[in-house]
């Protein structure tokens, strides 16, 4: 048994090796690609350089499911095991309930492939005992509790390894360097969830006490942000703190966020090595990105950079300037919190539960408006024009706050504020709390309400539901940022530590909707 892995899931794959009489052939069927095709020549040489015999015969190799296309070199181990057992030189029972992962060199050794993780989980839920690794991966498939995972570093260590195992145990196993205890890493499965310091805090931000709200907002809730305003006003920097503010990824978000690491081969040793990934990762591709870069895709589906922002939060600077191919694929996963990717050799779904956090001038020039040392735009009526109408209003109303930011006075350069620690401990009690309202519901966050939950868990005071409906009224809105303003008074409520919603919470989350306030 071998596996390889389909979209961000493992998928079991069997390996059937027939050998009979004939001239000396090696024949691959099952769909490979060229990756597997070529895991012949690499087996014949690990196996004849690692002291043991290459069959002189005719062999057949099938990949089972027939029908499904292989690639990569996971194989390359199961299918040497699978040769190795056909000609008799090691015994059947060390191949039952076992999953072997791995590619070969050729001069034996055991290389890492990616999609460990996945492959290993797969392994677990289908009730195989134990999995066989190149010993570089052992961290990584030890991150799954309940299986034996077995680490080695060459073809001959594997065999000499399991052949001492099936006898009494003896000191002259472990000096080969194979190793029957399963790797239990102290970090695995409790994980300290502190946040680790960051070098740059929230307290660097010098003023703008409207833009530290908004991410308060946006961290507590997951809501979607985008900040407006001239150069220089902290937009970016803003954005950057954002992690900083964010709780800790639990149990189940960190597996599926180091799942998507693994398979795109960004999970490092000593990431694996620490345990799963704990902190909510920051992706910030630049304006020049394609479509598939940024949603996914190729001809064989690859993760885009939503599904690298997982549960973390995806930044987009100058958020006007990425083509409009690209904003315009960002609104199905805004919506759906994944992608799906449909190809002729088949569909894959990749997660894709992010918070979009982006920033934008409000001109080209970027001086529209004014500031406080009034320098004038430069810029005609058509070139804003131009300018704003490459971000969609779909796509406008998608984003949960929209906050002007003003250019701040030198005078403020004393006015620093809360820290990112007192701040994430804010967020944090919101965070239980939505925790505990929603535990019975299978969401985390605000951001998260739809339909009946959605009208249960935001009920308006009838001040506050007459304010929503006069505001709807008279700006226009659409249903999107009706909804999206009661899941903003929700969060604002929490963040005060009350369960219900008062008017004032509706009025602090319409305030934020400055893209719908321009056009009444």
């Amino acid at each position: 048994m071998s596996a390889s892995v389909l979209g961000v899931e493992g998928r079991f794959i069997e390996v059937e090796v027939n050998i009979c009489s004939g001239l000396p052939q090696v024949s691959v069927v099952g769909l490979p690609d060229s990756a597997v095709r070529e895991s012949v020549e690499r087996v014949r040489a690990a196996i004849q350089n690692g002291g043991m015999k290459f069959p002189m015969d005719r062999i057949t190799i099938n990949l089972a499911p027939a029908d499904l296309r292989k690639e990569g070199s996971a194989f390359d181990l199961a299918i040497a095991a699978g040769i190795l057992c056909a000609s008799g030189q090691v015994e059947a029972k060390l191949l039952e309930d076992t999953l072997f992962i791995g590619e070969l060199s050729l001069n034996g050794m055991v290389r890492s492939v990616p999609g460990v993780l996945p492959m290993t989980e797969l392994a677990r839920s289908a009730g195989i005992g134990r999995v066989v690794v190149p010993h570089a991966a052992v961290a990584e498939a030890s991150l799954i509790s309940g299986i034996e995972v077995f680490g080695i570093s060459s073809l001959a260590e594997w065999i000499s390894g399991f052949a001492g195992e099936e006898e009494a145990s003896s000191p002259s196993r472990s000096n080969s360097g194979f190793s029957t205890k399963r790797l239990r890493l102290l970090n695995r499965s409790g994980l300290n969830s502190s946040t680790p310091e960051s070098e740059i805090d929230l307290s660097d931000v010098i003023g703008q006490e409207l833009g530290k709200r908004a991410l308060l907002i946006a961290a507590s809730g997951m809501h979607n942000l985008m900040f407006i305003g001239p150069p220089g006003t902290g937009k970016t920097m803003l954005c950057r703190r954002l992690p900083t503010l964010m709780p800790p990824l639990d149990d189940e978000e960190a597996l599926s966020v180091t799942k998507i690491l693994s398979v795109c081969g960004k999970l490092s040793h000593t990431q694996s090595q620490s345990g799963l990934i704990r902190q909510r990762s920051f992706r910030a591709p630049h304006h020049t990105i394609s479509a598939a870069g940024l949603i996914g895709g190729g001809s064989t589906p690859k993760p885009g950079e939503v599904t690298l922002a997982h549960h973390g939060i995806l930044f987009l600077d100058e958020m006007p300037e990425f083509s409009r191919v690209c904003l315009e694929a960002l609104r199905q996963p805004l919506e759906d919190r994944e992608v799906t990717i449909g190809r002729a050799r088949g569909v894959c779904r990749f997660p894709a539960r992010f918070m979009l956090a982006a920033s934008m001038n409000p001109c080209p020039c970027g001086f529209f408006g004014g500031g406080v040392d009034d320098r004038p735009c430069t810029c005609s009526p058509a070139a804003i024009a131009r300018y704003r109408a490459r971000m969609s209003g779909p796509l406008a109303d998608r984003l949960d706050l929209q906050v002007e930011l003003p250019r701040q006075s030198v005078r403020n350069n004393s006015e620093t504020g809360m820290s990112s620690a007192e701040a994430r401990e804010i967020v944090m009690e919101a965070a239980q709390r939505q925790k505990f309202r929603y535990a019975k519901h299978g969401i985390h966050w605000n951001s998260q309400l739809q339909g009946p939950l959605l009208k249960k868990y935001t009920k308006l005071s009838p001040d506050a539901e007459m304010l929503l409906q006069q505001v709807y009224a008279q700006l226009g809105l659409s249903f999107r940022a009706h909804d999206r303003i009661l899941k903003m008074s929700r969060t604002i409520a929490d963040l005060a530590g009350r369960e219900a919603i008062r008017s004032e919470d509706v009025a602090e989350a319409i305030s934020y909707r400055c893209l719908d306030q321009a056009t009444e």
